[in-house]
């Protein structure tokens, strides 16, 4: 689990924490769907996926071989999620445990001090890839969190490694191979379905590849915070964008806002990006007064609820993000 040095969170989320994992200690006895090492009544292992690309990348691989829960409820924002008892007691039921392991994710360390996970194979996505520093672009609005003694870091890493496909390829390749040591049975099944998505990472990168090799600018805006570091990092692209990706700020400063609309209006760039399950309010502002075209760039960190029932996922969202990526840069 990668977690940013010297990094202490405030009095109040420790006291929090310490109350779920007492409470989850007290009904820890009450484990009434677990046989052996995560494995329910059905006869199938339980496997939990802390936020939705973990969650999509098992059902492409496993499809209903397994049981599959994520914790994360759709339409939430990852940075603000706390467990509740009956996430902890899910993730103790679990024989696979998979989270991103960044600074968000520090409730995860305590929660699985508190348990037996002898029997339980954990992974955190951060640790398969190397991983980025957040880094402060020109113009890029100050976290003032980072004021707080009691919340002060001296490194901090991009924590949406999936952005990139090339890492979603080896996430899947990591996350096959845990499935398969977790349920032999059911190996031919999850690296054939590992070996079709695999495949279709691949085309999505060449995809990106194409896009920015034939494009006509190389800079993105984005009023919003900005999770693509893996994203433009793969493709040789540089962005401009009001927050960086794990900002908890929501509102720019006047400064923030008249830069990035400068930077539209200076480079000619047609389209200013939003996030999903964002207010907008920022790129509704710079749309207004540059007149270009507003649109989505997914990080697909969560979807809506309508859009999980649908089950839209990675390779749809990445798909739209190539075409509205095309306007942006074309």
């Amino acid at each position: 689990m990668r977690i940013n040095k010297h990094c202490y969170v405030s009095l109040y989320n420790i006291l929090i924490l310490i109350m779920i994992i007492a409470f989850f200690s007290f009904f820890a006895g009450c484990r009434q769907n677990r046989s052996a090492a995560g494995q329910s009544r059905n006869g199938k292992i339980n496997v939990t996926a802390a936020v939705f690309p973990a969650y999509d990348f098992v059902r492409k691989i496993a499809e209903d071989r397994v049981n599959l829960t994520m914790l994360l409820p759709p339409g939430a924002e990852s940075h603000s999620f706390e467990p509740s008892p009956k996430d902890i007691i899910t993730i103790q039921n679990s024989g696979v445990f998979i989270f991103i392991g960044g600074n968000n994710d520090m409730w995860v360390e305590r929660i699985l001090q508190s348990m037996n996970t002898e029997n339980m194979k954990i992974l955190a996505m951060m640790d398969m890839v190397d991983v980025l520093e957040e880094e402060f672009a020109e113009g890029m609005e100050y976290d003032h969190d980072h004021d707080d003694p009691d919340h002060y870091c001296d490194v901090e890493y991009d924590e949406h490694v999936w952005t990139s496909p090339g890492n979603a390829v080896i996430i899947v390749r990591m996350i096959t191979d845990l499935l398969c040591e977790t349920d032999a049975e059911n190996e031919a099944l999850f690296r054939q379905n590992a070996s079709l998505f695999i495949e279709e990472l691949l085309q999505l990168d060449a995809a990106f590849s194409e896009v920015a090799a034939n494009a006509k600018r190389k800079t993105v805006i984005f009023g919003d915070r900005f999770p693509f570091r893996y994203l433009v990092d793969a493709y040789g692209l540089s962005y401009f964008a009001a927050f960086s990706g794990c900002s908890t700020e929501t509102e720019p400063s006047a400064a923030a806002v008249a830069f990035l609309i400068n930077k539209v209006r200076d480079e000619k760039i047609p389209v200013v990006f939003h996030i999903e399950l964002s207010n907008e309010r920022m790129a509704d502002i710079i749309s207004s007064e540059t007149g270009v075209k507003k649109l989505l760039l997914h990080s697909v960190h969560n979807v809506t609820k309508r859009d999980f029932d649908l089950g839209i996922g990675y390779l749809e969202l990445m798909r739209l993000n190539i075409k509205n990526l095309k306007e942006a840069l074309y």
